[in-house]
Formats: C-alpha cells, structure tokens, sequence
C-alpha cells in the first residue's frame, strides 16, 4: 500500500501518518469490499464531481462578497452594524454544521452535498432584496446555513476521496474553490457597475442550481469509497488516544488563525480599497480577485510543494508571508502596493487550511475532520464581524493587521505542534 507523501523525512508528523497507514494495512486484506485496491483513474468522476462543488461554492461566495459595499449602502449599515448582520453568517453556519455531520453518516456526504448546494444558491440571491440591517441579517442567517452545510459536506467527501487514490490532493479541491471564487469576483467587477445588485445575485442563484442540478444527478449516483482505514481509526480514538485529539484541536486552531484571514479579506477588501484607497466599484472588486488568484495558484501547488519541502515547512512558511503580506496590504498609502499585499496574503493562506483538515483526517479519521474542519470555519466565519467592530473603534487598516497577528499565531501553532511530546512519541 502506498505512503502518503510527505517528506522530507524531517517532517515531525511523518511518523505519525505513516505508522497509522501502515497499521490499517495490516488490519485489512487488499482489495476490501468498496475500497479501490489501486490508485489509478478509478474515481477520476468522482474527484471531478467533487471539484465542481467546491468550484460553485467559491463562485457563489465570492458573489456575495463583491457584492458587499452596496448592500451596506442599500441598507445603511454603519460597519458595527454591518458586522452584526455579518455575524449572522456565523451563526447559520456554526449552527449547521452541528448537525450537518450526523446527516452525513445517516443519509451520506453525497445527498446531504446535493441539498446543501441548492440552499446556498438559493440563499445567495436574498441579500439583494433585504432595505434593512434586521431583514439583512436573516438573508444572511439563511445563507451562512447552506455555506456551512456545503463546506462541511463537501469536505467529509473530499476525504473519501483522498482515502480512496491514497494521494495527498485535498489542496486541489480547495484550489478549485479559490478557483470558483476567482471567477466570481472576477464577473462580479465586469458587472458591479452594469447591473443592480438584485440582477446580479439572481444570475448567480440561477447559475448554482443549475450546476447543481447537473453535477449533482451524477453525483447521487456515484458510489461513496468504503474508508475502512479511518474508520478503524476513529474507533481508536474513541477508546482514549487523548494525546491524538489535542493534536487535532491545536490543527483545528491552526486552520481557524489562517481561514479568519481568508473570512476578513472576502467581506472587507473592497470595502478597504473604496474606502480607504478611494477606488471605484470594479477596482475595489479587483482586490479580493488578487487574493483569490494568489490562493488558487498556491493550491494548485500544494501537493507538490507538501511533498518536496514537508507539510510543516510549507504552513510555517506560509503563515508568515500571509504575516508580511497582510501589513502591506492594510497600511499601504497606494492601490497597487496594496494589491501586491493581497497576493502575498493569498499565496501565504492557501495551503495551511486543507493541509490541517488533511492532517487532522489521517490522524483520527472522521471526528478529526468534523473537529478540525468546525475550528477552520468559524474562523472565517467570526472574521468579518470582528473586522467590522474593531474597523469602529480603531478603524478599518487597523482592524485589518489582527489578520497578520493570526497568521503568525498559527506558524507558531504548528511550531509547536510539531515540537510537542505526542508528535514525537508516536509511531
């Protein structure tokens, strides 16, 4: 049976990944019932299939986020005002994704996939429609549920995925994401000042039910890979490896330092750009097209730069160029040094968040997954209404350095991970 590939051997957490591997290998015969027994191009349409979810979900997000500023004026929010409407994001999300776990094991991570997408492409398009900060926040309330449910779903399904070619590729998926949200932001600038909001985000709805409606038949009949191997390991878990689930939690931590990042930026870039640099709609739009650009390049990579440097090196590195980049950007007296900022953030953030979830999913299997993905999310998800409360008393660039602090908190985070007595001593 193949290695997960990760090198070099300086690695602190090789060892462990290798020596759970190995131990379900020799706990399952090869060739086990539902379980591919190479690693060739067998569940290429599934791998395809999962992509385009994560593709539309980006797409679908980052409509919203260029769309921002002028829901803000259309409902005149003050930006404390506009974070608590924000927060409803979070708080649809985290909501969600307490259940969305046990729907997965109950009725399995493709259906619950499927409805999840059609609540958000619903969702995306009510914000257009809401004049007050109350009727915004409970658009937004609607829409954070299908972004949690999505994103936890299409995650436990990804995994599978990675069990199931026994390759390090969860960063492609979360490429094709910043993918998606590339493009979105990308035809959101093109129509900021051609269409009205309510046009705009009702395009985007009818977009994502029909990729789902699509993608989503064939998915539904698409067999689901049988992961023995992380199912004994979360019965391994379960009798008492606490050692294990700190780990998880200091992973899940990590993911929650860098997504707060990835959260900030999608809903208070351009809003940084419009109001502190005074650009136009289509340029402000621009900003979080750099950041989105920068991060689907990283993704792209990742595997390829976790196997020749080690995945520590890579989110260690990363946490501090995001570091460096995020102080550019927030301080910059000009628009394109503040786009250069923005890339650095994106190249820096890209791989530390599926890195983690990845890690925390060979570690202890599925609660390391849900424990580490639910962390990594409501990072994102509490990052814009901070933004916007500390952007009240402080002021927006100021606000936007927390971005930098947490990402350097989380290199340490893995520092110290790394370092610590249950990545030494297991096997």
């Amino acid at each position: 049976m193949n290695k997960i590939p990760v090198s070099p051997d300086s690695d602190p957490l090789r060892r462990i990944l290798r020596g759970r591997i190995r131990s379900a290998a020799s706990a399952r015969p090869a060739g086990a019932a539902g379980t591919p027994a190479t690693t060739g191009s067998a569940w290429t349409p599934l791998r395809i299939l999962i992509t385009v979810f994560f593709a539309t979900d980006g797409f679908l997000f980052a409509a919203w986020v260029v769309r921002v500023p002028a829901v803000k004026a259309q409902v005149h929010a003050s930006p404390s005002a506009l974070g608590l409407a924000l927060l409803c994001i979070s708080g649809g999300a985290v909501a969600t994704m307490a259940v969305v776990g046990r729907l997965c094991v109950r009725y399995g991570n493709h259906p619950v996939s499927v409805g999840s997408a059609l609540l958000l492409s619903i969702a995306v398009a009510l914000p257009a429609h809401a004049h007050t900060v109350v009727a915004l926040g409970a658009a937004l309330l609607l829409f954070g549920a299908g972004y949690g449910a999505l994103n936890v779903a299409m995650n436990s399904a990804a995994v599978d995925v990675v069990a199931a070619v026994r390759r390090p590729v969860m960063p492609t998926f979360h490429a094709a994401y910043s993918l998606g949200a590339l493009c979105g932001a990308g035809v959101g600038g093109l129509l900021a000042d051609r269409l009205t909001t309510a046009w705009h985000l009702g395009l985007a709805a009818l977009f994502g039910l029909a990729v789902t409606a699509v993608a989503g038949t064939l998915l539904l009949r698409t067999p689901t890979p049988v992961r023995t191997t992380v199912r004994n390991e979360a019965t391994a878990t379960r009798s008492g490896n606490r050692q294990l689930q700190v780990l998880v939690v200091l992973l899940g931590l990590t993911a929650l330092c860098t997504s707060y990042g990835e959260g900030a930026l999608a809903d208070w870039a351009a809003l940084h750009l419009t109001d502190d640099l005074h650009t136009g709609a289509g340029l402000a739009a621009a900003g979080y097209g750099a950041f989105a650009f920068a991060m689907t390049a990283g993704r792209l990579g990742g595997t390829w730069l976790s196997m020749r440097f080690g995945q520590s090196r890579v989110m260690i590195g990363g946490g501090l160029l995001a570091c460096a980049g995020m102080l550019t950007a927030a301080l910059a007296p000009s628009v394109p040094l503040a786009l250069g900022g923005f890339v650095l953030v994106g190249i820096g953030l890209a791989n530390t968040f599926p890195l983690a979830i990845a890690r925390a999913g060979a570690l202890t299997g599925p609660p390391g997954v849900a424990t580490a993905s639910t962390l990594g999310y409501a990072g994102m998800l509490i990052g814009p209404p901070v933004i916007g409360f500390l952007a009240d008393g402080f002021g927006l660039p100021t606000a936007l350095t927390t971005v930098a602090a947490l990402a350097a908190v989380a290199a340490a985070i893995v520092i110290g991970t790394d370092r610590s007595p249950a990545a030494r001593q297991s096997p």
